[in-house]
């Protein structure tokens, strides 16, 4: 591995960037995957790709007394949407989410050099957007975490999870003429929105987060329209704030509707399968070492280094309870709209570099020479 000066000054985070835009990563990665081994094996290093399709590079020591692990994914959402540079704009899909990020992050793994105790790992996710079945698989087994991705250079502390699920209220059928012989499961529907809408009455907000949420989505019931309906079924968006969980989330709802509707009604509230966990949410302490340094580090280079919470559900709670932090160049949404997602999708050329100057910054203090 090339750990001098020559390799650090030689990465250009712009350079990057605008050969990663061009590479189409929203069905499948494999292109992009390569051309991030490709300029790491030129910057020294060795790269591995792991089962899940993680690339993870690691300098510095084995058994290290402090580890300080940066991440991002790779992966973007459909359809691709061509590069562009306009003077200090660069857009296309990925510009912001996350490859701008990742630029930032890349720059900062190659430019620090880790003190004889502790240890630095890029460590790359394939399908953030998807399932995260790279981050679950991850183990790195860092001791604090930034996670790229487009905060306009503020340092996130906490986001809150998103939980979906679908409940369903079993009845019994009969003709529509004879209401009475049969148990209608729209009826008790009535009774299910009623303790949804008051479900989180007297739960105390979180100091950051505020309250989570829970939203009725998309409903279904009966099969015939002279049939008094056996089932409806009704599908619930969560947006969570610790400390609760999916399974305690699950518990509670099916609780809390058994109880509101009628004794002969049949209650039964299932999370949406899926071969990974949930992204929960996650809060770092504002005080902690890491949310200082990396804030100090934004403001130095010319980024605001407020902290705040972040506004979307991101990997970084497969991380808590370690230390971690969001952090990146780049908007979600701007005064005209959705940015990342979108088909404006951009970032700018200047908030990449700074972003590039406050992590290796901040690498540097926490695990530098």
């Amino acid at each position: 591995m090339n750990s001098d000066s020559d390799a650090a000054s030689a990465f250009d985070p712009i350079d990057f960037l605008e050969r990663a835009v061009p590479v189409a990563s929203n069905d499948g990665v494999e292109e992009m995957r390569d051309l991030l081994v490709e300029t790491l094996e030129d910057a020294g290093f060795d790269p591995e790709i792991d089962e899940a399709g993680n690339t993870v590079a690691s300098k510095g020591a084995a058994e290290p007394d402090r580890h300080l692990v940066l991440n991002t994914h790779i992966d973007t959402v459909s359809p691709h949407v061509p590069f562009r540079r306009d003077d200090d704009v660069i857009r296309g899909r990925g510009s912001c989410d996350a490859k701008g990020p990742l630029a930032a992050l890349l720059a900062a793994f190659v430019a620090v050099e880790p003190a004889a105790d502790a240890r630095l790992t890029l460590a790359v996710t394939p399908d953030e957007e998807l399932l995260s079945t790279g981050a679950h698989a991850l183990d790195v087994d860092g001791d604090m975490y930034v996670v790229g991705e487009p905060t306009n250079l503020d340092v996130c502390t906490a986001a809150k999870g998103r939980f979906q699920g679908t409940l369903t209220l079993s009845g019994v059928a009969s003709h529509a003429a004879e209401p009475e012989s049969g148990v209608n499961a729209v009826f008790a529907l009535e009774a299910a929105l009623a303790a949804i809408r008051s479900y989180d009455e007297g739960r105390a907000a979180h100091p950051s987060l505020g309250s989570a949420t829970l939203t009725p989505t998309t409903v279904a019931g009966g099969d015939a329209t002279n049939q008094v309906p056996a089932g409806c079924r009704l599908v619930l968006d969560r947006r969570s704030v610790p400390p609760e969980s999916a399974a305690e989330f699950r518990d509670g709802l099916e609780s809390a509707v058994r109880e509101a509707v009628p004794d002969d009604v049949g209650v039964s509230f299932d999370l949406t399968d899926r071969p990974t966990p949930f992204l929960e949410a996650f809060a770092t302490d504002e005080d902690h070492e890491l949310v200082e340094t990396v804030a100090e580090a934004s403001r130095r280079a010319g980024g605001s280094g407020d902290v705040r919470p972040f506004t979307a559900a991101t990997e970084a709670s497969y991380f808590s309870p370690a230390p971690v932090v969001v952090f990146g160049p780049g908007v979600l949404a701007d005064e005209e709209g959705a940015v990342a997602h979108a088909e404006r999708e951009y970032v700018r050329v200047e908030d990449v570099r700074t972003a590039a100057a406050a992590v290796t910054d901040a690498a540097a203090e926490l695990v530098g020479e």
